[in-house]
């Protein structure tokens, strides 16, 4: 135990391409609610609770750009305060990542290194193993948390310990990669093995001491990263330049595997990084039948299934077993639960076609609201728009496209070349092209818009952006 509060430092980059259709990059999986055991939150809020009490820091929160305002809106939405999004410009793996993590504060600060993807349902638990393991970390050891293996699995690395009891802190012994069936089961019989969960507990004073023998090369630039790094809204954005020169390498590689301060506290919770459907499934509730089901979904002589409907049609399945069906508005994947690992075969094609389905889903979600792709034709395209009480869109033109605004619901401000006016319930308005123009929502109520463009080119980076409140530039959709 220590009196020090520890700074969570919570890794919110990846694009996630294992559980398409609903996880695309725009929206990978960490912000995405998967578990029914705490259905109202996605998995990197449920990191954010998981750290939030006594005990912690306000936590520090690393992703990508592209990220950076879905980020700071489900991190509205928990009620933390004093978090500090950081934002990555490149991917660089997680070493980088810890080194930054450790540079970032008082090199006696005590870091909780941890994916924001993970499913921890008992929190309780949870927080006492890494208060228990605190003195160690302060002491000058570094902690990793070693998940008590449930069976011999193939898809997660290992973590080799010294003999001891499960309470206590283990020695290290060394860390290994994914193995087969056959040496998983050995692993699991011999009770000196523990998954690799990825959380790490040190100073940042010990972290700083371990790159520097270790993995030397990187620290010029992660520390060049930080000193250039500039405040962007409320994000503070690393040095392009200077980040991108550190090598993509994982902690594991860079520094774990060659330290001889690193010990293991056996996690011994329900525990799982949501890795596939198949995983998805084993970690819902299941019917009589064996089945898991969200959303609506009819099921007739169907076992052993996950069947998952977002926002489309009703999905019916009749007949099968050990099945992942998925439907979203535009995608539905149907695969065997055996093989759902090749999901990202299917993402894999879709991305070499460049069809939007692997990228983003047909609502789009900005810092002023969302859009969603109602229809679409030759020189035509339908939009419904929501925009938030407070917030407005830029003040931008488009070179190809007109628009016609009618609001649904709510009242907006609009602008439209040199005319500012108020439009309420079932009025509308025409904005031509090239026309200088700006929607905003006054009041205290979300307002719905529907939006019919026309024109040769209907691309979203069709924009010229001349203000802009969030800091985005016109090459940002």
């Amino acid at each position: 135990m220590t009196d020090k509060r520890i700074r969570p430092f919570i890794l919110a980059g990846g694009s996630g391409t294992r559980l398409w259709p609903l996880s695309r990059k725009s929206r990978p999986k960490q912000f995405l609610k998967l578990t029914d055991g705490d259905g109202e939150h996605s998995l990197f809020q449920q990191t954010l609770l998981r750290v939030g009490g006594d005990g912690f820091a306000p936590p520090s929160i690393l992703g990508n750009a592209e990220h950076r305002f879905l980020i700071a809106e489900q991190l509205r939405e928990t009620g933390i305060a004093g978090a500090r999004i950081i934002l990555e410009p490149v991917a660089r793996n997680t070493a980088p990542a810890a080194l930054t993590a450790a540079l970032l504060g008082s090199p006696d600060d005590l870091i909780l290194l941890m994916p924001s993807d993970h499913y921890i349902p008992e929190t309780e638990r949870f927080v006492q193993t890494v208060m228990h393991a605190a003195g160690a970390a302060e002491q000058g050891a570094i902690v990793t948390f070693g998940v008590v293996p449930s069976g011999p699995e193939t898809g997660y690395g290992y973590i080799e310990t010294s003999e001891g009891e499960l309470g206590e802190l283990l020695k290290v012994l060394r860390f290994v990669e994914k193995p087969k069936r056959e040496v998983a089961e050995k692993f699991v019989a011999s009770g000196n093995f523990y998954w690799n969960a990825g959380i790490f507990l040190f100073s940042g004073k010990t972290m700083r001491e371990v790159f520097e023998k270790h993995a030397s090369d990187l620290l010029p630039p992660c520390a060049e990263a930080l000193e250039k790094a500039h405040v962007d809204f409320d994000f503070l954005r690393l040095d392009e330049e200077a980040y991108g020169r550190s090598r993509s390498v994982s902690v594991d590689y860079a520094v774990m595997e060659h330290a001889d301060n690193i010990v293991c506290q056996p996690l011994d919770v329900t525990w799982s990084d949501l890795g596939s459907w198949d995983a998805v499934w084993s970690n819902r509730k299941h019917d009589g039948q064996g089945n898991a089901v969200a959303g609506d979904a009819i099921l007739h002589d169907t076992r052993n299934s996950l069947v998952m409907q977002s926002d489309g049609p009703c999905l019916s399945v009749v007949g099968l077993e050990n099945v992942i069906a998925v439907a979203t508005k535009d995608a539905v994947l149907v695969a065997s639960r055996n093989r759902c690992q090749e999901v990202r075969e299917i993402v894999a094609r879709l991305t070499s076609e460049r069809r939007d389905e692997a990228v983003q889903h047909l609502r789009v979600y900005r810092p002023w609201g969302w859009f969603e792709q109602l229809a679409i034709g030759e020189r035509y395209q339908v939009k419904s728009l929501m925009v938030k009480p407070g917030a407005q869109l830029s003040l931008q033109s488009h070179f190809h496209r007109a628009e016609h605004w009618i609001v649904v619901r709510g009242t907006v401000r609009v602008t439209n070349g040199e005319m500012e006016f108020l439009l309420t319930e079932n009025e509308s308005t025409y904005i031509p092209i090239g026309n200088r123009h700006r929607l905003e929502n006054p009041g205290r109520v979300p307002a719905l818009l529907i939006e019919v463009q026309s024109g040769s080119y209907l691309g979203e980076d069709d924009i010229v952006r001349y203000e802009d409140i969030y800091g985005r530039h016109s090459e940002e959709a």
